[in-house]
């Protein structure tokens, strides 16, 4: 339709938010765990890259529902340390402005079926009873390592610097190629020297980024901020 932008520019988020040509709204919504082996292997690479930092913090672009940044807490949790992990916070955005998607990630709260096929011992380990009928909750330590709000990816304006991984998966693929250039530039931006990027299997490096960023491992795109120190594999 004349007059309007039918590129999806308001689409960072895994739910697929995505504006038709007809109008109507298409939405495929993401699940716990999903990618799981792909988030292990992230935080497997960041962890010993957290040594020595008293208050880390990771960036979870595009979240939609929180269930990415949770799972990410979660297997975090299972791989670090008390004391270490108390002090860990994700950063977690999504372009979603009615603020239902801050409701629920804040909340923490999620249907019961949604969660019937985490891994094992998961779901008793990091999930109790809600005073919601057919909901379970995310337990308050891991709750409290999240803290999300509104952002659009498009204003190119990072929320903050010295993050130690920034996570961007299945969003960057809706934008126009010069878009994604100007995203990952604020990613850099947004990363401590050293720090990951991580991103989706579909979308590579842009030659023009290629003086910015190392990858650290050959089956993922995730990559290492290439200035200072601290960018071994």
């Amino acid at each position: 339709m004349a007059g309007e932008d039918h590129r999806v520019t308001q689409v960072h988020s895994k739910c697929r938010l995505r504006v038709e040509m007809g109008g109507g709204l298409n939405l495929a919504f993401t699940f716990f765990f999903r990618d799981q082996h792909v988030l292990e292997r992230v935080v497997d690479h960041v962890l010993p890259r957290l040594a020595g930092l008293s208050h880390p913090r990771f960036w979870d672009a595009g979240v939609a529902m929180g269930q990415e940044p949770y799972t990410l807490a979660i297997i975090v949790a299972e791989k670090m340390s008390h004391f270490s992990f108390a002090n860990l916070r994700i950063d977690s955005t999504d372009v979603e402005d009615t603020g239902q998607f801050a409701r629920i990630v804040e909340a923490g709260e999620y249907p019961d079926e949604e969660l019937t096929r985490l891994p094992e011992g998961i779901r008793q380990k990091y999930f109790e009873p809600s005073a919601r009928p057919g909901y379970l909750r995310v337990i308050d330590s891991i709750r409290r390592r999240i803290a999300f709000q509104r952002h659009d990816l498009l204003t190119c304006k990072e929320i903050g610097a010295g993050y130690s991984l920034v996570l961007c998966k299945n969003v960057l693929l809706h934008f126009q190629p010069s878009e994604r250039i100007e995203v990952l530039r604020m990613f850099h931006r947004a990363l401590a020297p050293g720090g990951l990027l991580a991103t989706e299997q579909t979308q590579q490096l842009p030659p023009e980024l290629a003086p910015l960023f190392r990858r650290v491992t050959p089956d993922w795109p995730v990559y290492c901020k290439a200035e200072g120190d601290g960018c071994e594999s």
